[in-house]
């Protein structure tokens, strides 16, 4: 201890640096100049002193880093804030990587003028091939129990469509194979059908709110009498057992949504909650005012009393693929289909349980200052100019056939064509009133397709039928669109609406 004591100050720096073996501790000059050289940085860098002194710190750096100019980066990132600390790769002498943590310190002089820098770093190599092995470790858990959910998934979606479709295609076959049955039975039948294919048709639709594929037509509404005028539908849902409440604190609480969508959301909510609340309860429904990214929004409430969700559930309520439905129960989208909607729309969705006390969904939309707009025209009563001559483009051909169908019934001239290059070839020919075409096709899309009749034929309307919004981003207010399943009462719309723009628009 005596003789430690005895050196001087600058004895004993060198004295600790020169001991210390598991870290780099060096100096480099303003320019980066390697000035002097430890154990620890020849232990894990590879260079002796002579090797290294008086060359420039970047041979450690690898190419893609030298050519970003991070060495020098790195030291005026010091000189000007006073430090710079980050973790990289790094090259020993004979070329292999390595993972370090790298603290470099500007050195001034008395008078201020940088003078150096001090550059310690430490070899985490180890460290970091655990982390990377741990993390992988964690992806390939996830995406195991994805792959188990979305075959629960699956399986749920399997046994509601078979369900549906055991429905629809015993009554089809009934129906065809007694046809002289009373008018009356076969008005129950076709109702059947229609009934359960109008199912069919909200399953698609959660499966693609669930992937925010959903074509969605909003509107402004206020949510406080939505809510209100939705309590019936709601209450018939959740039977006599669940006492129903409303709780509506947000005044002009309008927001810009797809009504269907948002009806889908809340009667997702409540079903879950009836399910939640076996042997009754109370479910609540409110609206409170919010905020959302600083800026003024709408919260939606659906509150109920029952069993709450188990906490490692919890975490995974809103994440893709996951359900707690048993195989053959049903898909289990309910909450993704609200996670999507809120997403669609500009919000968020939100959920808080405690076990037997409850759970609360919350679903926080933007508020919006337009006006209140109401979904335009009755459908039943549209009228289309008879003989009306339209170009029908599908690629699929009984979707194909079903529309030429449904456009004869409604007194159109049809012409069809399987592909848009088949459509271009028919236009060569004669004059259409109308282009009713499918977006998503082969080698030429929709789209594509309306944007070369636009050059060509720049007064002729085209009517875009899509399934799936992804196609339509960008370009959902250059187009007309009717969204697929379509019946023949929302296509005569589309097109009375599409022909009564192009009569009003400016020549």
């Amino acid at each position: 201890m005596s003789d430690l004591l005895s050196l001087t100050e600058e004895q004993r720096i060198r004295l600790l640096v020169s001991a210390i073996t598991d870290y780099a501790i060096y100096l480099l000059d303003p320019q980066g100049m390697v000035a002097s050289w430890n154990p620890g940085a020849e232990r894990f860098k590879g260079y002796r002193a002579d090797e290294i002194i008086g060359q420039h710190y970047s041979r450690f750096f690898t190419p893609e880093d030298v050519d970003a100019d991070l060495p020098n980066r790195a030291l005026r990132s010091a000189e000007r804030d006073g430090r710079y600390e980050a973790e990289g790769w790094r090259l020993r002498k004979d070329g292999k990587r390595f993972w370090v943590h790298a603290v470099i310190d500007p050195i001034r002089g008395g008078d201020g003028e940088l003078i150096g820098f001090a550059k310690i770093t430490r070899d985490i190599t180890d460290k970091k091939l655990a982390q990377d092995e741990l993390e992988s470790t964690r992806e390939a858990l996830s995406q195991s129990q994805k792959l188990q959910a979305l075959g629960e998934l699956t399986g749920g979606i399997a046994h509601d469509f078979n369900n549906l479709m055991t429905v629809i295609a015993g009554a089809s076959d009934f129906l065809r194979k007694h046809r002289d049955l009373p008018e009356e039975k076969k008005l129950r039948y076709l109702d059947s059908i229609i009934e359960t294919a109008a199912r069919a048709t909200d399953l698609t639709n959660h499966l693609l709110a669930f992937g925010r594929r959903q074509p969605i037509e909003p509107i402004v509404v206020e949510l406080s009498a939505r809510l209100d005028a939705f309590v019936e539908m709601i209450g018939r849902t959740l039977g006599s057992r669940i006492r129903l409440e409303l709780d509506l604190k947000s005044r002009d609480a309008r927001v810009e949504v797809d009504p269907t969508q948002l009806e889908t959301a809340l009667l997702n909510a409540a079903v879950n909650a009836r399910d939640a609340m076996p042997s009754g309860g109370t479910l609540t429904l409110s609206t409170s005012d919010s905020r959302l990214d600083n800026r003024p929004a709408v919260c939606i409430g659906i509150r109920d009393t029952g069993t709450g969700i188990q906490p490692d559930v919890m975490s995974r309520v809103f994440e893709p693929f996951f359900t707690t439905k048993e195989v053959g129960k049903g898909t289990g989208l309910g909450l993704s289909q609200i996670h999507g909607f809120a997403e669609q729309a500009g919000g968020r969705a939100e959920i808080e349980s405690l076990k037997d006390q409850g759970t609360v969904v919350r679903i926080i939309l933007p508020r919006t200052e337009k006006p209140l707009a109401e979904r335009r025209g009755g459908l039943a009563n549209v009228q289309l100019p008879a003989g009306l001559k339209v170009l029908l483009v599908e690629d699929n051909l009984q979707v194909r056939d079903f529309a030429a169908g449904m456009l004869e019934d409604l007194q159109c001239e049809v012409v069809t064509a399987n592909n848009a290059a088949e459509a271009l070839v028919a236009l060569g020919g004669r004059e259409f009133d109308l282009v009713f075409t499918d977006v998503v096709m082969p080698e030429m899309s929709g789209i594509e397709l309306a944007e070369r009749l636009a050059d060509l034929r720049p007064k002729l309307p085209v009517l875009l039928a899509t399934g799936f919004s992804e196609t339509l981003v960008g370009n959902r207010n250059r187009y007309a669109v009717v969204s697929k399943p379509y019946d023949v009462a929302s296509l005569a719309r589309a097109v009375a609406e599409l022909l009564r723009e192009r009569q009003s628009a400016p020549s």
